[in-house]
């Protein structure tokens, strides 16, 4: 995949990130109580209480795609939109220098499958992420001010589908240290793998979760006034049995 990677200091540059292992973190929340809310409005579609808290789902890398359509079988799936953290080679020799770059993205998933298995809805869908990523280190200061916010073109109307603070998730250098070492022996010392993205989580949709005709996603920093976006429309397939 390119990436163009704008660091707060010095020009952007495009480079070809190899995607190895993607990881998506589930029930992430910082706010037991909102947790709690996402976690009863999925019970209501049939969804089961996850296991733990957080969960680690791992997807297919193919599963990552900057194209601004997807399909999507039948109409029971939904986007979420994430930040997602991404790591190249160690010895920064792929252009990323060997540090965090965040994106933003949708946790594209197939919902009337979720209730059966969240692993198996996870990986029916296609992943659309931003093609513009931040150094984590220019932003590290003031992360807790960065925002999360969704639309949705649902039967001809934009409407504001999710928005809140970075807050409601855990921070992610905590996420990313409780997967190395929970999945990974902390065979990374605390740090995520190479060649690896995670997605950070979530929080509850404004008016419940819905199918839509459009996503789009931003992650806003109001400190350096910028935004990392990415818009996609979704073409259903006809389900035949």
């Amino acid at each position: 995949m390119l990436f163009t990677l704008a660091p707060t200091s010095g020009a952007p540059r495009t480079v070809d990130y190899t995607l190895k292992n993607l990881i998506v973190a589930g029930w992430t929340g910082r706010d037991r109580a909102a947790m709690e809310a996402h976690i009863v409005e999925l019970e209501e579609l049939g969804i089961k209480r996850p296991k733990s808290l957080p969960v680690f789902y791992r997807c297919s890398n193919t599963c990552v795609t900057q194209a601004r359509d997807i399909q999507v079988p039948g109409t029971d799936s939904s986007g979420e939109v994430e930040f997602l953290f991404y790591r190249g080679l160690a010895d920064g020799s792929d252009g990323m220098d060997g540090e965090l770059w965040v994106g933003v993205g949708s946790d594209h998933t197939e919902r009337a499958v979720e209730a059966v298995g969240v692993t198996i809805s996870k990986q029916m869908c296609d992943k659309p992420v931003s093609s513009t990523l931040w150094r984590f280190a220019d932003i590290e200061s003031h992360w807790d001010q960065l925002i999360l916010r969704s639309h949705a073109v649902i039967d001809g109307e934009r409407v504001l589908y999710q928005e809140g603070a970075v807050t409601a998730m855990i921070h992610p250098l905590e996420l990313i240290a409780q997967y190395d070492r929970d999945f990974c022996g902390g065979a990374n010392g605390g740090g995520l793998p190479e060649q690896s993205a995670i997605f950070g989580g979530t929080f509850a949709a404004i008016g419940g979760i819905r199918p839509a005709d459009r996503f789009e996603m931003e992650l806003e920093d109001p400190v350096l006034g910028r935004r990392l976006t990415h818009a996609y429309d979704i073409e259903v397939l006809p389900v035949e049995g």
